[in-house]
């Protein structure tokens, strides 16, 4: 953090409180104003005295040690609230730190403003080498939802009034708020501030579907011979369980959950086709997307998906309609509005579903899931990823509302696969770009955002994006167990050097190391497990303590597979332990 005097501001005189205040005042009130009760960051240069005074107002300030991982728990926090989480930032590389954050969160529809400071404009506008003298509006443009300036306090409630709208309304997204130096230092008579604020009106407003577009996919889903209803973590974020839950179960139809959906309905449901998704795409003559994008995660409409089957979305964005294959019908409006049409037109509406397609996804199920059980059966020492999720398994299905934050490479796929999920928005992962690095803000973002316990189950690469941050837990001391498996490297931790320089693999990192020390030096529980048993008695006691708590789970250096190669760029000459 730079310690660098800022350019002293035109008018330098401290305000006469109380009958004067600052930018930084205006910008607390505003933010408090519009409900804004918590707020995630990093100070330094110029907005210090900002989070002071933010405190001061009730707003509560959670300080990081990375801008970054500040973000991932500001974005979190708006995925589970429908609020927008509030993240603020110093200038420059602050700022960029915060904005890889902000612009994931745009990425995948949360709800995020990030607030930062930004130095004098005359000299970044002429680029004369100011003190951190980014143009950091116009990196942001591209990279958001929206993006503002504000140059004058009087502007600030307007700004901020803007930035929340933003936010929330349509598609979620990540906001960018450019606060200049200037601006927060400006003095203005206290009387004249008041007059500033406002309360904005219907800051979210309902998107009612088109009837004709609603009739449409009514008429689809009924008359579908092989349906299926694929629910996205917009689904779970619109927070309309009930209606999802009508819907599934008055029609029958069978529904595959994306990984931020487990639990939206319980796993385990008669109607849940999990463990049935090639099936599904191969076989499904029509399925609704409610939330869901037809991205990668999904092929992209393409790969193994039914040639001949159609799509019914759900959808607030009319960009995203056709965006990878012909969307039959789309149904453009919020979840909510567009459910409650839906299901009124149902009312009395006979089904067209072959009665033996659910029974037969439930036996496919039930021989799939026997059969991946028996890969949890062996209780290897030292333990593979599912000898150590055997544990974990049991530990987390016992205590459903504990909400899992998970990140890795194996450790991210396996636990997905292997823990079920029974309750909406109880797993947080890295969701639509696979970015790793987001473990310990999200894991502090969920428990603020909610006051519940949270398990972080964490691969040790992906540890590493973010580890320091398990003092932030610590700090706050917050119910919030993270469990690390430590195969000793990216994907594991036998990779072999082709060079024989003696240098180490570029997946290999420490198979040997000890991260329950880590947890030592900030004053956290900690344990070391080796086997299966101790890892179930280490989670169960660390949970039931509801404090910080780190679990250092040694695996096997094997454990573990890698992925990432591009075929013929990487033969098996070159790189031979290639699994």
């Amino acid at each position: 953090m730079s310690t660098t005097p800022t350019t002293p501001t035109p008018d330098s005189k401290a305000p006469h409180y109380p009958d004067q205040v600052t930018g930084m005042y205006i910008l607390a009130r505003a933010l408090k104003n519009l409900g804004i009760d918590t707020m995630y960051g990093l100070v330094g240069i110029p907005i210090t005295e900002f989070a002071y005074l933010a405190q001061m107002e009730g707003i509560r300030f959670v300080g990081f040690r990375h801008e970054q991982q500040a973000g991932m728990a500001a974005a979190t926090h708006g995925f589970l609230t429908k609020k927008p989480g509030v993240l603020l930032t110093v200038s420059s590389l602050g700022f960029m730190n915060g904005l890889t954050a902000t612009t994931n969160a745009t990425v995948n529809c949360y709800p995020m403003i990030q607030i930062s400071g930004s130095s004098v404009r005359e000299p970044i506008d002429l680029d004369q080498g100011t003190y951190e003298g980014l143009d950091q509006l116009n990196v942001a443009k591209g990279l958001v939802k929206a993006a503002y300036r504000v140059n004058k306090p009087e502007d600030i409630p307007t700004a901020v009034a803007r930035a929340y709208r933003a936010a929330i309304s349509g598609r979620p997204g990540g906001v960018y708020l450019d606060v200049t130096t200037p601006c927060l230092g400006a003095i203005m008579d206290r009387a004249d501030a008041e007059k500033l604020f406002f309360q904005p009106v219907d800051v979210c407003p309902a998107m009612v579907p088109s009837p004709e577009s609603v009739d449409r996919a009514v008429e689809m889903l009924a008359s579908a011979k092989k349906p299926c209803i694929l629910l996205g973590k917009g689904a779970a974020y619109a927070q309309v369980d009930d209606k999802i839950k009508t819907l599934i179960e008055s029609t029958g139809v069978p529904f595959y959950p994306m990984s931020m959906a487990k639990g939206l309905m319980p796993d385990n449901h008669p109607q849940s086709a999990i463990s049935c998704r090639s099936t599904i795409m191969e076989k499904a003559d029509v399925v609704m997307l409610i939330g869901a994008r037809l991205n990668w995660l999904l092929s992209r409409g393409h790969g193994k998906w039914n040639p001949e089957g159609k799509f019914i979305q759900l959808e607030i964005d009319p960009k995203e309609i056709d965006c990878n294959r012909p969307i039959a019908a789309p149904v453009v409006g919020d979840i909510e509005s567009s459910l409650d049409a839906i299901l009124a037109k149902l009312q009395g509406k006979k089904m067209a579903m072959d009665p033996d397609w659910v029974p037969s996804l439930q036996a496919e199920s039930k021989a799939k899931n026997e059969k991946f059980l028996q890969r949890l059966v062996p209780q290897t020492v030292p333990m593979t990823h599912w000898s150590a999720l055997s544990a974990v398994k049991k530990v987390l299905e016992a205590h459903p509302d504990t909400i899992l934050v998970n990140e890795g490479a194996n450790t991210l796929d396996d636990t997905r696969d292997a823990i079920d999920m029974f309750l909406p928005r109880h797993r947080i992962d890295c969701a639509t770009w696979a970015i790793m690095g987001m473990g310990m803000g999200s894991t502090v973002g969920a428990a603020i955002a909610t006051g519940k316990s949270v398990v972080a189950v964490e691969g040790d690469s992906a540890f590493g994006f973010s580890g320091m941050d398990f003092s932030t837990i610590c700090r706050f001391n917050l119910p919030c167990t993270v469990v690390i498996f430590n195969n000793g490297g990216i994907y594991n931790g036998i990779g072999v050097n082709p060079s024989n320089n003696g240098d180490p693999a570029p997946t290999t990192l420490d198979v040997k190391a000890r991260y329950d020390k880590l947890g030592d030096a900030f004053g956290a529980q900690t344990y070391y497990v080796t086997t299966p048993d101790e890892l179930l008695k280490a989670l169960t006691e660390a949970i039931a303590s509801k404090k910080p708590s780190l679990i250092d789970v040694q695996l096997a250096a094997d454990s573990g597979k890698e992925s990432g190669h591009i075929g013929y760029l990487n033969p098996a000459t070159l790189i031979p332990f290639t699994v």
